[in-house]
């Protein structure tokens, strides 16, 4: 069973709960409201399929950040939600709704629509992510994200609320644009919600020939190594495509993670708690060399 998991665990949540997210809104017309109780069943999965097949068990126990990556999760989440509410006011002030790109596409069956978007938004969002670590200002943002010493599902979702405005609108803008449609935006969300759990799951997972593919946990561990530059690496948030384009794509299948290797290795010091990591992007500190990556993680140019 423990196998079997390891297997089918990351694809077939994806595609379940996208499934049924794209036809309860997309096709049923459901108020978005009900992907609230879908993400709940969602991260029930996640904690259940982290407990029983775990890349790294001690990842499971609580290092005293549960508490702050929960509100962390909470005050993100809660943000997306109001911004979601004024997408429709948002895509009425804005030029461009009468594109032909937009009409043809939010035309399409829904399904495609949400593929467009995923794509778009992947895009965006990945390059947000790929500056954030070469414009200082951006980095101290996102350095919250990175400083982590364990990675479970929780982890994608404990961002400085700053810095997920800036993805965000790297990611919707596009799409926003060319008139978006609430619905459409909605379990666009939803999609990068569970991708978010997804990339940064604590399961064991067996993703075959899909790591060169889709950025899930086996492929975006080594962008959150603590070993300077080394981690610049693994950027794309859906799809690895953008980082075979941008030369950041990166596997080292043969090194495990552990905690030691997480981290922000400049800054060993970086706060913990959540008021603290708020206004730390704000504080002015010393930074020290990062450690030098062992050799199971220099088998690219990439990282070497």
């Amino acid at each position: 069973m423990k196998t079997l998991l390891q297997y089918v665990y990351a694809p077939l949540l994806f595609c379940a709960s996208l499934g049924v997210a794209a036809y309860a809104i997309g096709v049923r017309g459901l108020a978005p409201v009900w992907l609230l109780p879908l993400f709940g069943a969602v991260l029930a999965c996640s904690f259940l399929a982290e407990a029983c097949a775990p890349y790294e068990p001690r990842w499971n126990r609580d290092h005293g950040d549960r508490g702050r990556d929960l509100l962390h999760a909470l005050v993100n989440e809660l943000s997306n939600g109001l911004a979601l509410a004024a997408i429709p006011l948002v895509a009425a002030s804005l030029p461009g709704q009468g594109l032909a790109v937009g009409r043809v596409l939010w035309q399409a069956p829904f399904a495609v629509q949400l593929l467009a978007a995923i794509v778009v938004a992947d895009l965006g969002i990945t390059l947000a992510h790929w500056l954030s670590h070469r414009v200082p200002w951006l980095w101290r943002l996102h350095a919250v994200h990175h400083s982590v010493r364990r990675l479970y599902g929780f982890n994608g979702l404990m961002k400085h609320p700053l810095h997920q405005a800036v993805e965000a609108l790297a990611g919707i803008a596009p799409l926003l644009l060319i008139g978006m449609p609430a619905d459409v935006a909605a379990v666009l969300a939803f999609a990068i919600a569970v991708q978010l759990l997804l990339q940064h799951s604590n399961v064991d997972m067996r993703i075959g020939a899909l790591r060169h593919l889709v950025a899930w946990a086996p492929v975006h561990r080594y962008h959150h190594i603590r070993y300077g530059k080394a981690g610049d690496v693994n950027f794309g948030l859906f799809f690895t495509a953008w980082d075979h384009l941008l030369g950041t794509a990166f596997d080292a299948r043969g090194h495990r993670l552990s905690s030691e290797d997480l981290g922000i290795g400049s800054r060993p010091d970086y706060p913990d708690g959540y008021w603290a990591q708020l206004v730390e992007p704000f504080r002015s500190r010393r930074e020290q060399p990062s450690p030098p990556p062992p050799p199971g993680l220099c088998r690219s140019r990439s990282i070497s």
